[in-house]
């Protein structure tokens, strides 16, 4: 039975809410302030936390990016707020999905399945550190090394690094790592995976001009692969 954490601080949402998750076969706990969420999630270890942003305390995706600092369970956000750009800055933050009000349980409840999915697959089939070349990425520790140097990444940084090293060589479309690694549809957001490559490669010591190991085939996508290798 998966155990789930609601962080939500309204008990006319979260009482109706507890009830229709466990009639779904979920074991639910709850917290009404953010950092007894914090503290509930890092003692009781729960599978999957619910996460409402207008939080008495402290904004929802300063939570978010508490949490990813010393855990990796699965985030779903529920939130008021449907703009893109905000969206798109609580996946950035380390949140795997989101949920915009009012929602049913029933849809809650498909996303939750369908994180708790991912999670489960990333666990059995994802373990393995990757290596390109010199670029080592290690998905357990969730660290990088580039000719043994560490690279401090940030969970989205990570996370699109993670994806172009499971497929060396393969260009991988814009559309995809919206699709799998925002985990948002594609469409006017692509500029997000620009500005994110852009960071990326920064910190990779290399530029679009002069690329190392992230080449970006115009119109297509970006191919990640060993120096040297290049076509």
């Amino acid at each position: 039975m998966p155990r789930l954490l609601l962080i939500e601080d309204d008990l006319a949402i979260r009482t109706p809410l507890i009830r229709a998750l466990r009639e779904r076969g979920h074991a639910v706990a709850a917290a009404s302030t953010a950092m007894t969420g914090l503290r509930d999630a890092l003692d009781d270890r729960p599978d999957l936390v619910v996460l409402d942003l207008g939080l008495p305390d402290l904004d929802g995706r300063e939570l978010v990016r508490m949490l990813r600092a010393v855990s990796s369970v699965p985030v779903i956000v529920a939130t008021a707020r449907d703009d893109e750009t905000e969206i798109v800055r609580l996946l950035d933050a380390g949140a795997d999905d989101y949920l915009v009000k009012p929602f049913t349980a029933a849809q809650l409840d498909a996303r939750i399945r369908a994180v708790l999915r991912r999670a489960a697959g990333d666990a059995g089939t994802e373990d393995a550190a990757l290596v390109v070349g010199g670029l080592r990425v290690d998905p357990r520790s969730r660290q990088v090394s580039l000719d043994g140097v560490p690279v401090e990444l940030t969970p989205r940084e990570f996370d699109l690094l993670h994806h172009l090293a499971g497929r060396p060589g393969q260009v991988v479309s814009k559309r995809e790592l919206l699709t799998e690694v925002w985990r948002i549809p594609y469409g006017g957001a692509d500029k997000t995976v620009d500005v994110h490559l852009s960071w990326l490669r920064r910190k990779l010591g290399e530029s679009a001009q002069q690329p190392r190991y992230l080449h970006t085939v115009r119109g297509v996508g970006v191919r990640l692969e060993a120096p040297g290798t290049a076509r």
